[in-house]
């Protein structure tokens, strides 16, 4: 059976600089299919997915995006293993995991085609705001208050805790963190959308949902599956080191979430909830 997929992969280079040349070993973030199927107990098996994704906290990135799709929360998971099936060759067993169900898979209309999605785009072909308004309410009011200064300290604390993308510079992140700024949990993978799954399995695996109270902190851009996914878990403030596209300013505006971008040093933009920032 092939080894077991980490985050990193060792390769051979040739770096150059200026006129000189050297010949040394690099690590890359590796970029391998994961395979999502669900399980009943009838016997029934389903593909649901197929991402390429940074092996690594593989069971959360099944559950979470199970969860953030509508298909399967944390009480209709019985268990969560790789693939055995016959169908599935040895050498790509630790890329398949079987999510086994209470219950029968659910009849919905999104399982009439595989979800195929990638470490760049997310899930193609993915929910239109009139399905997310039928799937999910908006988020409570609460009592999260974030002032300018908690906000400007998460991109340092999110990179701090960024083992992976030490070694390679090839991965984005995303962290959950307290109303006090601090690190509840970071995950990192070669998609961001991959990242937030893995968060959100995390959350739903360890009775966590719904993530009220909580930010998350994503690096790179903010996309509507991102949005999509932190409104699924519950969370009421998402915060980028770059810039959101015009459909998560209209899911955070319409679902009543704070949605911050451009968080660099001592500046950001806050594109919805401002009511939730508190000046210092």
């Amino acid at each position: 059976m092939k080894a077991r997929p980490g985050p990193t992969t060792r390769v051979r280079i040739r770096e150059l600089s200026g006129a000189s040349a050297t010949d040394r070993r690099d690590d890359l973030a590796t970029e391998e299919p994961l395979e999502i199927r669900l399980a009943a107990p009838d016997g029934t098996r389903r593909t649901v997915a197929i991402t390429m994704r940074t092996p690594g906290h593989d069971f959360e990135l099944a559950a979470g995006f199970l969860h953030g799709e509508g298909l399967a929360g944390p009480e209709r998971i019985a268990a969560i293993a790789y693939c055995t099936d016959e169908d599935v060759p040895p050498e790509a067993r630790y890329n398949t995991v079987t999510v086994r169900l209470h219950g029968p898979i659910p009849d919905l209309p999104v399982l009439e085609r595989h979800f195929l999605t990638s470490s760049a785009c997310g899930v193609c072909g993915s929910a239109s705001l009139d399905v997310l308004r039928d799937r999910c309410r908006p988020v409570p009011g609460g009592s999260l208050k974030l002032t300018p200064g908690l906000l400007y300290g998460l991109p340092d604390t999110l990179r701090a805790a960024q083992g992976v993308f030490g070694k390679t510079g090839g991965l984005h992140a995303a962290g959950l963190f307290s109303a006090s700024g601090t690190p509840v949990a970071v995950r990192e993978d070669v998609g961001r959308h991959n990242a937030v799954d893995k968060l959100v399995g995390w959350a739903a695996l360890t009775g966590r949902l719904p993530l009220a109270e909580h930010v998350l902190m994503v690096s790179g851009r903010t996309s509507y599956e991102i949005m999509q996914k932190a409104l699924a878990a519950g969370v009421p403030a998402v915060c980028a080191v770059s810039a959101p596209s015009s459909l998560a300013v209209d899911v955070a505006r319409e679902f009543g979430m704070t949605l911050v971008g451009f968080l660099r040093g001592e500046r950001c933009n806050v594109y919805a909830g401002q009511e939730r920032i508190v000046m210092e």
